[in-house]
């Protein structure tokens, strides 16, 4: 009889601890399916710049915040002269922003080069001008340099821009505009190398500016080192900076205060996806757009699957 007491006993509180644990479970999918929720009752409007790297970390933001639950609106290709007003306006909410770009074309600050002291800089005087928050700092850096024809790189022995300065009135260069007169640019390399007195300069379009070397039309142009076509070294010689360092132009994403006070969340969402990206990732995923010629989408999205 005692035995069977206890079996008894026993029997019933197996059955109130499943219960328990049932609640429990019951209680923590409530919370989760509620926040996701309140996600799904804002939405985001992400932007991009219009060139394949801003758009494929764009499109990561985006799978990012679909995740975690909100609603996303993708406002890409946005050109790079209106963007920042377009934040500013509210007409988007967040786009991956380069530190270097912040720091002098935005606030037209002087140049820094360390990465660190940039990101902090830009960071304060876009929360105190703008109410625009710098997420965390990522270390993926698409920097500038100089690229030229990897067969006429040989031909002339050129390594560093040094060699270049020395040959720049045997060739041509492909300028973007720009570049000629950013303080960054050619004024800066200028003031290191002494001047760059071209064979011919001719200003393109920067979306076409590898076509251009390959067609035979120049020999040299400005780059930023996360481009896809430099992996390509068999045609496209990056040339070393010996004298002059670049500013940093790590890529992060910013988010209006309003809508991270809004909805935390995104802020964790965002940093996970910088937190696994690096330049020569980023350099990887731009050439599997640009050179092997697959969507953008597609890349962003089979990436992603392996971060989250």
């Amino acid at each position: 009889m005692k035995t069977k007491l206890l079996r008894i006993l026993a029997a019933v509180l197996t059955l109130i601890l499943a219960m328990s644990l049932f609640a429990c479970g019951n209680k923590a999918n409530t919370t989760a399916s509620s926040g996701n929720a309140q996600n799904a009752n804002l939405t985001i409007k992400i932007g991009s710049k219009d060139f394949t790297e801003s758009m494929i970390v764009g499109e990561l933001c985006a799978l990012a915040l679909e995740e975690a639950g909100f609603k996303v609106e993708r406002k890409f290709a946005i050109a790079g002269s209106v963007i920042h007003q377009a934040i500013v306006n509210k007409e988007i909410d967040l786009y991956p922003e380069y530190t270097g770009t912040g720091l002098l074309s935005v606030l037209g600050m002087d140049l820094i080069t360390d990465p660190n002291e940039v990101y902090e800089t830009v960071k304060k005087a876009y929360a105190d001008k703008f109410q625009i928050t710098w997420l965390d700092l990522s270390t993926a850096n698409d920097g500038q340099g100089l690229v030229m024809r990897a067969d006429v790189s040989e031909k002339y022995g050129i390594k560093t821009i040094s060699d270049l300065q020395k040959h720049a009135t045997e060739l041509r260069f492909c300028s973007q505009g720009e570049f000629d007169e950013r303080s960054d640019g050619i004024p800066a390399l200028v003031a290191k190398y002494g001047p760059f007195d071209w064979k011919s300069s001719r200003v393109y379009d920067n979306g076409i500016k590898y076509d251009v070397l390959e067609a035979n039309e120049a020999d040299v142009t400005p780059a930023y080192t996360t481009e896809g076509a430099l992996v390509r070294t068999d045609q496209f010689t990056l040339l070393e900076d010996d004298k002059y360092v670049w500013p940093p132009y790590n890529l992060v994403p910013i988010v209006r205060d309003e809508i991270l006070k809004a909805a935390p969340g995104i802020a964790d969402a965002l940093n996970r996806v910088s937190k696994n990206l690096d330049t020569a990732t980023l350099t990887k995923l731009n050439a599997q757009v640009d050179v092997e010629k697959k969507e953008i989408d597609e890349v962003a999205a089979n990436f992603y699957k392996t971060i989250s």
